[in-house]
């Protein structure tokens, strides 16, 4: 591979410290091998961990639980409130439960099958291998997971896979997952192991030697800008989905944390590949201000179907079955309504697109329970999904009990994030990352319900041992003092951010430039992607960068609460990340998983592979942001000996 575009140049070929040997037992031998703390060493160490979701409650409480100094930084009022409750649907498990012949191999085979060969495929031994552990972990602290009639945890089935693996709490799963994990946080703050800050935002990462030493915080009452120090910080702080403007992520959902990190120098890998949602609600008018997820359980039993005359006007339900197209049973026969995500967001694209689509707008296609409801009945349908019924006639006035859903794809969780190895530690020491913050598990397209895995696993199943290995020849060590000259250097660059913000005096708000950059990116970097499209919308995002610092007006003082200077710090973050998610979907000449280039297409119109230049993981640093940015590509290789190379083929 070259790095052959303008404004790219090469960098490095990057380690990612996998352990030698078969991948089945490569976990238990780099656990084997990790060194580690003594119980009376602990607590000499101090761990900051910036985020409460699942990844971060998870580890914080367990680093703490084995007790070490643990200090917890959310933005949110409380812990529990932490993105991962909008997960809806399931978390996955290779427990083998169902005798439907499941696996750790199989498990294996789907997620890096799923991914489309794009991510490692030692880490999916791991989620694999500590999914047994992470369902009987949180049954154990309280997750009320659905069961059968005799007692045992109940599963179904999610995109992707052919057996039924998906524990669940009817489709509340990420809100009963989360108040678990907040409850274990919240034992240990209240046992004084975790020094709990709330409604701060991480607005720096402190680095002295090359190393990560603290975070500079921000309260959001205050406006006090201080710094926190200790001897690892674990970035926890979810994707950046929200980029887009409308996603199915709630609006404080952000990258400042992930980004103010590579603006440090950790790497950002693969940042261009975005998953988008099937099953979201479409955008209903302009002014919209986000999309609504509906859980992917839902394809478990509503068929997806358009009409088959792109004219034909009639409601949904006095369409005959001759004239629906149940087009994904069509095209993948094997898998139907639960492909993969990717698969089936870019075949209701096509859909719509070819004037097919459905709804005022025609931006939607149809997701129908009426089969159901006659095999099953009403109630058994409301005892599955009662919750998602409800929230859907909350949302649109319809009953989806005798009209079928409309559902559309939108923007959603971010299979790109910062680069870590094996150990979960970045390119910077001492700085790791756990959760959708980073990169890994999941290659070019999750699966669905891998999401609460890999948190979970993450945040109480591999933080709590990376940490330590990195931790344990450093005794004696003492924390970077608050007047090193690293940390006033980040303290005044972090002061200087915002007072630059507040003096540009401009008219237009930062939601303003939000808006624009979302339909930059929707456009020449959504569900599809061309070079010429890829091109215009750099172009584009650049001059919407260049008005920001002209035209920018936020409202409100500095010295206490004001969300505008908030969300403004968090655009102007955007408006960076969103030029090197081009750049690395430009580079990247190849169709996989999420990442759709219309140029690189098989016979029948799936994604085309090259694995020949591409099977490999690109993660980029950048230089300076004053005037046009240089982009340094690092490249990882990967390889493939459990799971063989094949064409990605769900028919």
């Amino acid at each position: 591979m070259t790095a052959k575009k303008a404004g790219v140049r090469p960098g490095t070929v990057l380690d990612p410290a996998e352990p030698d040997g078969p991948r089945d037992t490569a976990w238990q031998r780099a656990k084997d091998g990790y060194r580690i703390v003594s119980p009376l060493n602990r607590r000499k160490f101090s761990v900051i961990v910036v985020g409460t979701g699942l990844a971060g409650a998870g580890a914080a409480a367990t680093l703490a639980e084995l007790g070490y100094d643990v200090t917890s930084v959310t933005y949110h009022d409380t812990p529990r409130r932490a993105h991962s409750v909008a997960a809806q649907g399931g978390i996955n498990a290779a427990r083998a439960k169902k005798v439907d012949n499941d696996s750790i191999s199989r498990f294996v085979t789907d997620t890096v099958k799923g991914g489309d060969f794009r991510g490692r495929e030692s880490e999916a031994f791991r989620l694999a291998e500590e999914s047994a552990r992470v369902i009987d972990h949180m049954n154990a602290i309280g997750a009320p997971f659905a069961r059968e009639y005799g007692g045992s945890l109940n599963t179904r089935s999610f995109g992707g896979v052919q057996v039924s693996r998906t524990y669940y709490t009817r489709g509340q799963t990420g809100q009963q997952l989360q108040v678990a994990a907040a409850s274990d946080l919240a034992r240990q703050v209240r046992a004084g192991r975790v020094k709990q800050y709330v409604r701060h935002e991480m607005v720096d990462l402190i680095v002295k030697d090359g190393r990560a030493c603290g975070v500079v915080v921000r309260s959001l009452l205050t406006g006090e800008l201080k710094p926190l120090m200790a001897h690892a910080v674990v970035l926890a702080t979810g994707g950046y989905g929200n980029i887009y403007f409308r996603s199915t992520l709630a609006k404080n959902s952000n990258a400042s944390a992930s980004w103010r990190a590579h603006r440090r120098g950790a790497h950002m890998a693969m940042p261009s590949f975005i998953q988008f949602h099937p099953t979201a609600l479409p955008i209903s008018s302009e002014w919209q201000s986000k999309t609504i997820l509906m859980s992917e359980s839902l394809r478990n039993d509503g068929r997806i179907w358009v009409p088959k005359d792109p004219a034909d006007a009639r409601p949904a339900n006095d369409i005959p079955e001759e004239d629906r197209d149940y087009y994904l049973e069509r095209k993948y026969p094997a898998f139907g309504n639960l492909t993969p995500r990717d698969v089936a967001s870019r075949a209701a694209k096509e859909q719509i697109d070819s004037g097919h689509g459905v709804g005022p707008l025609k931006n939607s296609v149809y997701l129908d329970f009426r089969d159901a409801i006659a095999r099953l009945g009403k109630k058994e349908i409301a005892a599955r999904y009662g919750n998602l019924f409800h929230m859907y006639t909350d949302a649109t006035g319809e009953d989806p009990y005798t009209v079928p859903m409309r559902i559309a794809p939108g923007a959603h969780f971010t299979m790109g994030g910062l680069w870590a190895d094996y150990q979960l530690q970045t390119s910077i020491p001492g700085l790791f990352v756990a959760g959708e913050a980073g990169f890994s598990y999941h290659g070019a397209n999750r699966l669905g319900a891998n999401s609460l895995l890999s948190a979970c696993v993450d945040g109480f199943f591999t933080i709590p041992y990376t940490v330590p290995n990195y931790l344990a020849d450093k005794l004696g060590q003492e924390l970077v003092s608050t007047d090193d000259p690293a940390v006033t250097q980040a303290m005044e660059d972090s002061y200087a951010r915002f007072d630059r913000l507040l003096a540009i005096g401009g008219t237009r708000p930062p939601r303003d430039f939000h808006r624009d950059l979302g339909e930059v990116l929707y456009a020449g970097c959504g569900v599809a992607r061309t070079k010429k499209g890829l091109m215009e919308a750099i172009a584009k995002i650049r001059a919407i960068r260049a008005d920001f610092y002209r035209d920018l007006h936020i409202a409100g003082p500095v010295d206490r609460v004001n969300q505008e200077l908030e969300y403004a710090g968090r655009v102007e973050d955007y408006l960076e990340l969103a030029e090197l998610m081009c750049v690395d979907a430009l580079e990247r000449e190849e169709s996989c998983g999420a990442h759709f280039r219309e140029e690189y297409r098989s016979e029948t119109g799936e994604a085309k592979r090259d694995d020949s230049t591409w099977a490999a993981i690109l993660a980029w640093g950048t230089d300076s942001w004053e005037g046009t940015p240089a982009f340094i590509r690092h490249v990882e290789p990967l390889n493939f000996d459990a799971v063989p190379l094949v064409v990605r083929d769900y028919r």
